[in-house]
């Protein structure tokens, strides 16, 4: 394969890994989103959150950590459900959110590399793939955050009701969502 044709191949794999096949990654997302649909906002939280999971990712993929699938699972449904929660009990971005986010992401990447290395990374690809990989789920990223932005956010965000009648209800059913696959990843991989 020519660097060329591996960049596309990995481009497309990291924003597929988004869209269609990442909802978990797309309720993270639209969490992250909920609290402030401010785009420039969402866009620094979830570029913070890929600064964290490209630098697990790779740590991962290249083999200096082993993170056991069994705890990094249930902590990626977690971390949903803790962003989902966030949501409903705060009214605006605190400041330990970034913090928490680059923290989430670096989970996040853990997992990101279980899907790596089930496709498989030649070694003098490396670099090319795991950064291509990295700039698709990105693309896939910000394609949800302007998806969420025009269907919601920019007719909906500065109504009087809009946590009420959105944020409330899309927030519990993320949580809801969250909280049995929290239970489901527990138990399924005992």
């Amino acid at each position: 394969m020519t660097s060329f044709e591996i960049i596309k191949q990995y481009l497309q794999l990291g924003f597929t890994h988004v869209i269609p096949f990442g909802f978990d990654h797309i309720l993270f997302i639209l969490s992250i989103f909920f609290l402030n649909s401010n785009v420039k906002s969402v866009i620094i939280q979830c570029s913070v959150f890929t600064l964290a999971h490209s630098l697990s990712l790779g740590l991962t993929a290249a083999g200096y950590i082993i993170p056991p699938s069994n705890i990094i699972e249930p902590l990626i449904a977690l971390s949903i459900l803790f962003t989902s929660i966030e949501n409903i009990v705060h009214n605006k971005i605190n400041s330990w959110r970034i913090v928490i986010i680059f923290l989430f992401g670096l989970i996040h990447g853990m997992g990101f590399a279980s899907a790596l290395k089930d496709i498989g990374i030649q070694q003098e690809h490396f670099w090319g793939a795991l950064i291509s990989f990295n700039f698709g789920v990105e693309f896939g990223q910000l394609t949800v955050i302007l998806a969420a932005y025009f269907l919601i956010g920019k007719w909906f965000s500065n109504k009087t009701w809009y946590k009420e009648r959105i944020v409330y209800p899309l927030s519990s059913g993320i949580g809801c969502v969250a909280l049995y696959w929290t239970i489901a990843r527990i138990f399924l991989t005992i």
